[in-house]
């Protein structure tokens, strides 16, 4: 995601990018074609669909929610869970900093502050500057495509950014962030954070209004986390981090669906001379396109990184480079990860990691997982910017980019060819792509003009 507000976070991030695929899948003189046939102009200039495709404003930052406070705007990442009969239970990211008063679930001049329960913020931040980042959750009706309820399910954090669905009904929300505790929100307040950040938290689905305690999942490790993904099969949690020179790690719980104690690991190349993936235009060495790669995994030893550097430390150790690994998602059995800048133009790959029959047993040495570049981008025509990912009905890569005035939502199919499925037509990113479990309706947001937004079609 990128980060250009205030002066929160003194260190910037580079503008994302995208990835690409067939030319024969989109049309080069920027017509707006797809699979579904051509994008049809939004009256009400919001989002571009084919035919037999429409879309609905479910939520607004700023309107007030069954409990009483604000929707909390930066929306990012979300996750889906099956409320039964058609209900769908929707947590949405929310990617705050104290400074964003405009986007606060607690009004621009933190009138709601004093209905929370101190106990539930996981960092009360300095006075009159809470810490907003957290998630909301939204019990929709996609038979009636409704909003039954909205609420704060976590609250506290900072820049919630992605995250993951596990296979028991919880949503990971990942922090964006690897500030400490101390850390001060203008230079000359003495006052700073009350507590260390940069990890993920459990939120459970829930039809319930309520605010989770937080507790933070150190084991999984302190650093910019963007996403992850669960195999349901082991319970293994795959991660994202979203740096230039960032790592792919993995999270082998001790106790399956407990993820306060177990190893964590970063992704290594076996072939011999490959540690750099992103096939920059100075990069040693080049990683093909649709060849399936042997990997292996290395223990971190410090997952607590206080001092910012386990990447450093681990590409030493042999770990490979990824070029801002950011959406992560399970699907056709597989791991999918999005790189942002990756490629010889930084336009974004798509990589997919398919588990070993032995993944994170004794016997993985026996036979390792592979990771296959999937898709490439050499024009920003076809796709740019890739974000947050999620998988259709069909199998298909669902991606929303984070392109600006310029950002659209993107099918990949399984042999990599690309299609367009809608444009924004709002000045912010998308994000938040994700399915009902009915697979009738896509859910996605538009970032900073604040919309979480349900598509409805033939998916």
């Amino acid at each position: 995601m990128n980060l250009t507000r205030r002066n929160f976070i003194k260190a910037g991030l580079v503008i994302s990018a995208g990835m690409t695929g067939l030319k024969h899948f989109i049309n080069l003189n920027k017509q707006k074609t797809s699979i579904y046939g051509a994008l049809k102009k939004d009256p009400l200039g919001i989002l571009d669909l084919p035919e037999g495709f429409s879309y609905r404003v479910i939520s607004e930052v700023g309107k007030v929610m069954n409990d009483g406070f604000l929707v909390p705007g930066a929306m990012d990442g979300m996750g889906v869970f099956s409320g039964g009969n058609g209900i769908s239970i929707i947590i949405r990211n929310h990617e705050n900093l104290p400074t964003d008063f405009s986007r606060s679930p607690f009004g621009q001049t933190n009138s709601l502050y004093s209905k929370i329960n101190p106990n539930k913020l996981y960092d009360q931040g300095i006075k009159g500057m809470p810490c907003t980042g957290g998630t909301s959750t939204i019990i929709y009706d996609t038979k009636k495509q409704k909003v039954l309820q909205e609420s704060l399910s976590l609250i506290g954090t900072l820049r919630n950014c992605a995250g993951g669905i596990t296979p028991w009904n919880t949503w990971i929300t990942c922090e964006e962030v690897t500030v400490k505790k101390g850390y001060s929100l203008h230079d000359e307040d003495k006052e700073g954070l009350k507590k260390n950040h940069g990890y993920n938290f459990e939120v459970p689905a829930s039809k319930k209004m309520q605010i989770t305690i937080p507790k933070p999942l150190k084991a999984m490790g302190r650093f910019r986390h963007e996403a992850i993904a669960v195999d349901p099969k082991t319970g293994i949690v795959y991660q994202t981090e979203d740096r230039p020179e960032g790592l792919i790690y993995r999270f082998i719980p001790e106790k399956k669906g407990d993820f306060s104690s177990g190893k964590l690991q970063a992704l290594c190349i076996k072939e011999k001379g490959i540690s750099d993936t992103r096939n920059w235009k100075d990069s040693k060495n080049t990683i093909p396109k649709n060849t399936k790669i042997e990997t292996y995994w290395i223990n971190v030893e410090n997952p607590e990184n206080h001092e910012d550097k386990m990447r450093y430390e681990m590409h030493e150790k042999g770990a490979a480079i990824f070029a801002r690994s950011e959406g992560m998602w399970y699907g056709n059995n597989e791991i999918y990860f999005a790189c942002t800048q990756g490629g010889r133009k930084q336009l974004g790959q798509i990589f997919k990691y398919k588990p070993s029959r032995y993944e994170g047993t004794p016997e993985e040495k026996f036979e390792h997982g592979k990771l296959e570049l999937f898709v490439e981008s050499s024009s920003k025509e076809l796709l740019q910017h890739a974000d947050n990912i999620t998988i259709s009905p069909k199998g298909h890569v669902i991606c929303c980019e984070d392109a600006g005035g310029d950002s659209s939502i993107i099918g990949i199919n399984k042999k990599g060819e690309i299609y367009k499925i809608g444009d924004l037509n709002e000045d912010t990113e998308l994000a938040g792509s994700c399915f009902s479990d009915d697979g009738t309706t896509l859910f996605v947001n538009a970032q900073w003009t604040g919309k979480t937004i349900a598509i409805t079609g033939p998916w």
